[in-house]
């Protein structure tokens, strides 16, 4: 079983930056793509970002790109995203999920959640 652990969320205004870190047990994390996704107040969970088992390929929702950035270091077992000019509309509890299934598009592993607060 993998356990995902996401750390790093908390309160900022607008325009400031965050980064969130999600480790991941397991010895097999290199070969799991990993992915971030968001569910604010009222809505549906969506996604945010995800990037490949090797890093050499990310991608992310078009309401992100350029602000955010996937990354990951295998040797540490963690995922980031580096969150900058962030807005109020990135208000919303932050997922890290590992191992995609290409076959259902679906996760196995999802981590408790963090909340994002962007104050205006």
């Amino acid at each position: 079983q993998v356990q995902v652990v996401e750390s790093g969320g908390g309160l900022v205004q607008a325009g400031g930056s965050l980064r969130l870190s999600c480790a991941a047990s397991g010895r097999t994390f290199s070969r799991y793509a990993m992915g971030w996704f968001r569910q604010a107040p009222g809505k549906e969970r969506e996604f945010v970002a995800a990037i490949s088992w090797s890093g050499g390929i990310a991608d992310y929702a078009g309401s992100v790109k350029g602000r955010f950035t996937i990354s990951r270091d295998n040797a540490k077992n963690t995922v980031y995203l580096q969150m900058n000019s962030l807005k109020p509309a990135d208000t919303a509890v932050y997922y890290c999920a590992a191992d995609l299934d290409i076959a259902t598009m679906s996760y196995h592993y999802w981590g408790q959640g963090l909340q994002v607060t962007v104050s205006s």
